[in-house]
């Protein structure tokens, strides 16, 4: 039987963002509660297909955002293959004590993504979580199109498109203008210090001082977000024009 960890269900990075993304589950399933059951089919086509590339990939995240809007209804999660989108890193700094993941339009790349099919009150929740009803919301949903974005189910199903949540800040970038891929928490908080000295003044010098100090701190997680902005560290992520669709 396999473990609330390989299930995904053992850790939820908004009360521990150091493990942000979280556990992603080794394989498709409808998750429920605290169990992850067997699907009977891939494609819902009475609900919204969203793809997860951060924290909404991890079972325990995702139930504990829909356990605070008191729904406790099931959630498929389908693994599938994804090309055209790579997973990058937001260009803020979120309440939640971490720098989280946002996607790139990056056509040569595939990743193996989890798509959510979620329904109405499911879909306003994941919105909100994201902020993707505000003007002010750091996510923006953005419809993306096969082929632009294709995505292949493992009966070789290839949906017409997916949802993803576009930062509205763009994205943090290598040093070379490319977009900077998400390394995971520690690293990356290990990292962002390291290459800013007014970054250290803010947040401090471990992945532990910046997580803590960011936590529940809206003012100086919106200057850190401006500090990555003025040192020239943010690039767009190429999927704007899709915000508007």
């Amino acid at each position: 039987m396999a473990t609330l960890e390989e299930l995904g269900l053992a850790g939820v990075p908004r009360e521990d963002p150091l493990t942000y993304p979280g556990a992603w589950p080794a394989r498709s399933g409808l998750l429920h509660g605290d169990r992850m059951l067997p699907l009977t089919r891939l494609v819902y086509d009475d609900r919204a297909p969203v793809l997860a590339v951060g924290s909404n990939a991890c079972p325990g995240q995702l139930r504990h955002k829909m356990a605070g809007f008191g729904l406790d209804s099931p959630v498929p999660m389908v693994r599938s293959r994804v090309t055209g989108l790579d997973v990058g890193v937001s260009a803020h700094v979120s309440r939640m004590g971490y720098v989280s993941a946002s996607p790139v339009k990056s056509p040569s790349v595939t990743r193996e993504l989890f798509v959510l099919w979620l329904d109405r009150r499911q879909l306003d929740v994941i919105d909100a979580s994201e902020g993707a009803p505000l003007p002010d919301g750091n996510f923006r949903r953005a419809w993306l199109p096969a082929p632009d974005v294709q995505v292949q189910l493992a009966d070789d199903t290839v949906l017409s498109g997916a949802y993803a949540y576009v930062n509205r800040h763009g994205v943090l970038h290598d040093g070379t203008g490319a977009p900077r891929r998400h390394p995971g928490q520690r690293p990356l908080l290990t990292e962002l210090p390291a290459s800013s000295a007014r970054l250290r003044e803010l947040f401090g010098t471990s992945p532990e001082e910046f997580s803590e100090r960011a936590r529940g701190d809206a003012r100086l997680c919106a200057r850190g977000t401006r500090l990555f902005a003025e040192h020239g560290w943010v690039s767009g992520s190429g999927l704007e024009p899709y915000v508007a669709l």
